[in-house]
């Protein structure tokens, strides 16, 4: 689930804290300290820099002292670190590896060579790798912190039409166009072939790591469909039974540390999986996700299909609603004339009442939740108008042939409580979580060893309890 989380924007790019560390020698001045870490000079003018350089990109600027900004900004995620270390915040340690020998790589990758990379910073790779390590960390811990802080925050309806009422009617945001579309969507027919396909590659996988052929963790660089742990070698974040699929949950706790499943069925796919350690209801482990494929015969079947279909519904020998109940595959939508809703902004939301039901669709939602094959669809198309039949994944990357009719537009408009409810309550959402971090800031500040070089206290200060 996709939480809404007012974050830090740490604009601190890794090879520009490496720049900075090469500047130490000229601007080794400490110009403040929180807590245990004390901030630099040379971080202060490079993270300044990258500011201005990523605005410039995007197109704006602001009035601020942007060496000021950066300093503050630097007090902060110092703090949240100190914080974050007090508190015992949890970070997956897996995913800043993986994350630093990315970066280290694209790093090598910019120079030709790792001899070229050392000679650029004067100091050898291993020390890179650790300065990419500590600021990857500092930053995680950071992040961590401060989710903690406003994810405890929460907002009911009554909040939402107070905000509504009280904001500025020249702040409230502009909806763009949203589209309310219907779908037929069909899986191949040779699905329990490509299932049994998929089923005998994991096998052959798992074989080869019992048998000592190859490592679990290798395998799953290689082969692994799961963005997400893949480049960890299959390796997920610490988590309890309870927030993983059932189906997976069961196969997982019946295994010892280093022992193997058999091939397990989930909505996601098909998985083997490798159990690392267990602490309490925690088990660290690792798994390889593979989803059934297609041929192209088998999935040009389903699109021969679909423009048949098409074109039989545009010569009124059956309604779109009708074919969508005969002949869709996607429970969700069929029984309602294939009007598709848009599930996932009420998970984002975490809206889950009857009348909140959302079919309304921005560009955005596409991009973030769904195939912008949807979209690109929908956009050559009139209102009432059907599309040719097209190839496309579901949400869990399954295959599929689909057609889809643009039901309705709603043209760009003034955000309104009852049009677009979920948007506003993002928006007071968010106001709620920025006024709560900043008492929990101020509140930290006071608390904690602050101290600003007397050089450096007179820039204006969003928060002026940083000025002690």
């Amino acid at each position: 689930m996709v939480k809404k989380v007012f974050l830090l924007t740490v604009m601190l790019f890794a090879a520009a804290g490496l720049r900075a560390q090469k500047q130490q020698v000229m601007l080794d001045k400490v110009v403040a300290v929180v807590g245990s870490s004390s901030i630099l000079y040379s971080e202060v003018d490079e993270y300044a820099r990258n500011m201005v350089a990523q605005r410039l990109a995007e197109g704006y600027t602001t009035d601020r002292d942007p060496h000021n900004e950066a300093l503050e900004a630097l007090l902060t995620q110092k703090l949240l670190y100190n914080q974050a270390l007090i508190d015992s915040v949890d970070i997956s340690a897996a995913d800043i590896q993986t994350r630093v020998e990315e970066q280290l790589q694209n790093m090598i990758d910019e120079e030709g060579s790792i001899p070229k990379l050392e000679a650029k910073h004067h100091m050898p790779i291993f020390n890179l790798r650790e300065i990419l390590r500590q600021r990857y960390e500092e930053q995680a811990y950071a992040s961590s912190m401060q989710a903690e802080v406003v994810n405890k925050v929460s907002i009911i309806p009554g909040e939402v039409e107070r905000y509504y009422k009280h904001i500025d009617k020249d702040s409230l945001p502009l909806i763009a166009d949203q589209y309310v579309y219907a779908q037929i969507t069909r899986f191949p027919r040779t699905m329990t072939e490509a299932k049994q396909r998929t089923r005998e590659r994991l096998l052959d996988l798992r074989e080869r790591v019992i048998t000592g052929q190859a490592k679990f963790e290798n395998l799953a660089r290689m082969y692994s469909q799961d963005p997400g742990t893949a480049m960890r070698g299959g390796e997920m974040e610490p988590t309890p039974l309870a927030s993983l699929d059932q189906a997976f949950a069961d196969a997982l706790a019946e295994l010892k540390p280093g022992q193997i499943s058999e091939v397990v069925e989930t909505q996601y796919g098909f998985h083997i999986i490798q159990s690392l350690e267990k602490r309490g209801n925690i088990y660290r482990f690792r798994h390889i996700l593979l989803r059934p494929v297609y041929t192209t015969d088998e999935l040009s079947t389903e699109l021969n299909f679909l423009d048949s279909l098409v074109t039989e519904i545009r010569r009124d020998s059956i309604t779109f609603e009708q074919a969508a109940l005969r002949y869709s595959d996607d429970a969700s939508s069929k029984m309602n004339g294939g009007i598709v809703s848009n599930h996932d902004v009420l998970e984002r939301f975490n809206a889950f009442d009857a009348k909140l039901t959302v079919t309304k669709f921005l560009k955005e939602d596409f991009g973030r939740y769904k195939s912008l094959d949807d979209y690109n669809a929908l956009s050559r198309l009139h209102v009432g108008e059907i599309s040719d039949a097209y190839l496309t994944e579901d949400m869990m990357g399954n295959q599929m042939a689909k057609v889809v009719k643009l039901v309705q537009i709603i043209p760009t408009h003034v955000a309104s409580l009852n049009e677009d409810y979920l948007r506003l309550e993002e928006m007071a959402l968010t106001a709620k979580q920025e006024k709560a971090f900043r008492e929990w800031l101020t509140k930290k500040i006071d608390g904690m060893y602050v101290y600003i070089d007397p050089e450096f206290r007179g820039g204006a200060f969003e928060n002026k309890h940083w000025v002690k």
